[in-house]
């Protein structure tokens, strides 16, 4: 009986450790950003214990850094370290690292190459992907095709490629502004052209896992993001012609669906992913969402649910909180039934934004420069502070498109070259 009895509270004992290490890994994985979207590439942060309601003036601003390299890159946060890129003229794109325990001081500065495409039209060139930190490695896509595996700590080159010289790409206009894909060991992204418009790459040495073909399309402004969609996983990526799903093991085409590609002149919000659905859209081409189904010769095929012009469709992407998806159109951010395409409420706030959400509010930045906070209830548009970040930068004609990221209850806000952290914790 004793014995029984010794045993029972061991295992009490065990079990309580074991849940505390769970909560805490929990916790740990809540605070970082470690990629483009977040933790999970849709937006979300499992932050809790934020402040939801803002002074007039906005939260306690905790600093502020200057001159850190022109461009639109969104930061990416894991512990005690913030990485960014930016770019200086045309010769030189570089990523940085931040010390966020002394305020953003600098701790290292790594080149990654040229400036891609600086002859657009409009010309807005300039740094623009974020890094993926995946464990002690860093990976990083220049605008011109540069992609590089670093060492977090330090910068130091692990190895790198060129996805315009060593996978043929063809970027677009507007030059490369993905941020890469860790999913395993291996990393995905999309050169675009004929050799390999998306390619998987062994993450430890940069080699090709496999390359996918669709017969020399462009690579678009999107990024790759993970689905199960009909019980089959695949990448999922919105190219220069129209949105795509591939398969993970093979890189073997399965669907497409090209409706909100078309009239566009440039794909860029990442697709948002949920269960069979798919939700894409472009400034000009609209917003649609599709279900990824089993065809009738056994392969997977996009059976459109909606379609509508005047969906979310900014560059700021849309989150799904529930099942209710929020983002914003041309001028306005908006509340839509996820599986209907109903609008729940429309706010012209402040504008057309890129968003987040934490804590169940959404973090706006607006191209404009304001940053706001909007409680994620499908009821009403109900603004809960909104200010704009002192001592911005001059950006010239281009405008705010940076996304904000929450992360250990700060805010980040970047917009060219300037950097602020806001204090967001209650």
């Amino acid at each position: 009986m004793r014995c029984r009895q010794f045993c029972a509270r061991k295992v009490t004992w065990l079990l309580l450790i074991f849940s505390g290490w769970f909560a805490a890994i929990e916790t740990l994985q809540a605070a970082n950003w470690p990629q483009w979207r977040g933790p999970q590439r849709n937006g979300i942060s499992g932050e809790t214990g934020l402040l939801d309601q803002w002074p007039e003036a906005g939260p306690p601003l905790a600093w502020k850094r200057d001159n850190l390299g022109a461009g639109y890159s969104t930061p990416a946060v894991v512990g005690d370290r913030l990485y960014l890129l930016g770019s200086e003229g045309l010769e030189d794109e570089f990523i940085r690292a931040l010390d966020l325990s002394h305020q953003g001081q600098v701790l290292w500065s790594k080149r990654i190459g040229k400036v891609g495409e600086p002859d657009q039209n409009p010309s807005y060139p300039g740094a623009r992907s974020t890094p993926t930190i995946d464990g002690d490695r860093l990976y990083v896509i220049g605008s011109d095709g540069d992609l590089l595996c670093l060492e977090a700590a330090s910068g130091e080159t692990v190895w790198q490629k060129s996805l315009r010289s060593d996978f043929g790409g063809d970027p677009g206009e507007w030059a490369y502004s993905e941020s890469p894909l860790i999913d395993g060991d291996v990393l995905v992204c999309t050169p675009g052209g004929k050799e390999a418009t998306l390619i998987a790459l062994d993450k430890h040495t940069g080699e090709p896992v496999w390359k996918c073909s669709t017969e020399g399309e462009e690579a678009g402004y999107s990024s790759v993001v993970i689905s199960n969609a009909a019980g089959v996983k695949q990448y999922v990526q919105f190219l220069g012609k129209g949105l795509i799903g591939v398969d993970a093991a093979t890189g073997k085409p399965l669907w497409r669906y090209e409706r909100t590609a078309q009239g566009s002149p440039a794909n860029i919000p990442t697709p948002l992913v949920h269960g069979d659905y798919v939700y894409s859209a472009s400034g000009r081409g609209g917003g649609a969402l599709v279900k990824i189904v089993q065809g009738p010769d056994g392969g997977l095929a996009a059976e459109e649910a909606y379609f509508n012009n005047n969906l979310p469709k900014a560059i700021g992407g849309t989150v799904l909180v529930g099942p209710y998806m929020y983002g914003a159109g041309s001028d306005s951010l908006m509340c839509i039934e996820f599986e209907t395409g109903e609008v729940q409420w429309r706010e012209r706030s402040l504008g057309a934004a890129s968003l987040c959400v934490a804590d169940g509010d959404l973090y706006l930045h607006g191209e404009n420069g304001e940053v706001a906070l909007v409680e994620a209830t499908p009821q009403a548009y109900r603004q809960r502070g909104r200010f704009t970040p002192e001592g911005g930068p001059d950006r010239g004609k281009s405008k705010a498109w940076a996304y904000p990221v929450v992360a250990d209850g700060k805010l980040y806000i970047f917009d060219y070259g300037t950097l602020w952290c806001y204090d967001v914790a209650k």
